[in-house]
């Protein structure tokens, strides 16, 4: 593991790379008391000829330093974070499986440690990075998902800290997430509402894409746009570039129809429930670094549910060809710039 501590009087120490340990904290450190902790999710990736890359890792950083700003914690050198990332996973490639679909999964974290009962921002904090082997989020093939779309719980609103990836965004879910499960979903589909209207903002921890025919003929590629609410997921900026491309020309990707339009925009659940009762709903999918893509084949509204389209093995066709093209860069088959590659240990 990787360890950086800070103090507001000496500003960032010497990084050690180190055996993977138990943290020393004194009981009274702030992390523990006021939730000063924020988190990243990353993956290092091998290719068939051995080659270690990482995936858009500045984005990565960009979006940690934009939550340290926002939980009163020191910011830092994003690149220089990303070179002592890069010299960990060197040191430990031998734990990236060469199995398909498997990868290095790479926890980045920053937590308040200041011995200070008091609200007030930590004066002394912990940076570390963590990481695990992983397999594929779908072990046996994609299985579409399930979602509970309900008002009775609230994730984020405007000013507060849903945008930023916070440890304590998370905790408020769990409760939520077990009773959808009780009501038979596998996830919550989190809304927001405003005006009488209830807009999709986020899927249990991804972001959240749609896709419907337009009643001109065209297809959207819909996605509700960042701000005080929504998470700026690397996965999701990655599928709307790629989709973008392809809508201009740039890339032709098989998969995506040719009058494919993409939009960020708010969306409410009642023009998703009339696509559907009007056969305009095509596919509803999530986005994330765990599984990539998460498909959705149902969603519980109101006590009624709208079902969603989903091929043959489990992926609508825009939801398939993202998939593709992303794990496909993620993986070196094909050449992008943003795989940055980690050179070996030295």
């Amino acid at each position: 593991m990787l360890s950086i501590q800070w103090s507001a009087l000496t500003g960032w120490g010497t990084p050690r790379i180190h055996p993977y340990r138990p943290l020393s904290l004194e009981p009274s450190s702030t992390v523990l008391h006021y939730a000063p902790t924020l988190f990243e999710g990353m993956k290092a990736y091998r290719n068939g000829t051995d080659r270690v890359s990482l995936f858009r890792p500045d984005m990565n950083m960009k979006r940690m330093n934009k939550s340290a700003s926002r939980a009163a914690l020191p910011t830092f050198n994003g690149g220089a974070l990303v070179e002592l990332i890069k010299k960990l996973v060197a040191l430990d490639a031998h734990w990236i499986p060469k199995e398909p679909n498997h990868s290095l999964y790479i926890r980045p974290t920053l937590i308040g440690t200041t011995p200070f009962l008091g609200v007030a921002p930590s004066r002394d904090a912990l940076l570390f990075v963590i990481m695990s082997p992983v397999g594929p989020y779908f072990k046996n093939g994609f299985k579409p998902v399930s979602l509970l779309a309900t008002t009775k719980y609230v994730r984020a609103f405007p000013g507060g800290t849903g945008a930023y990836k916070l440890g304590s965004n998370y905790a408020g879910g769990l409760v939520p997430q077990a009773a959808a499960a009780k009501e038979g979903f596998d996830q919550i589909l989190w809304l927001y509402n405003k005006d009488g209207e209830d807009y999709v903002t986020e899927v249990g921890a991804m972001n959240l894409l749609i896709v419907l025919k337009r009643k001109d003929g065209a297809t959207e590629l819909i996605t509700p746009p960042l701000g005080d609410m929504i998470l700026a997921g690397v996965t999701r900026d990655s599928i709307i570039s790629l989709a973008q491309d392809h809508a201009s020309g740039k890339l032709n990707i098989p998969g995506l129809p040719n009058d494919l339009i993409v939009t960020e925009r708010q969306i409410t659940m009642n023009e998703i429930a009339d696509a559907s009762n009007e056969g305009r709903l095509l596919e509803v999918f999530g986005a994330g670094t765990a599984a990539v893509v998460c498909p959705v084949e149902r969603i519980g509204y109101k006590e009624k549910n709208i079902t969603v389209p989903t091929g043959k093995d489990g992926l609508g066709p825009i939801t398939k060809a993202m998939l593709g093209e992303i794990t496909n860069r993620q993986a070196g088959i094909v050449p992008s710039e943003w795989s940055v590659e980690v050179p070996p240990f030295a």
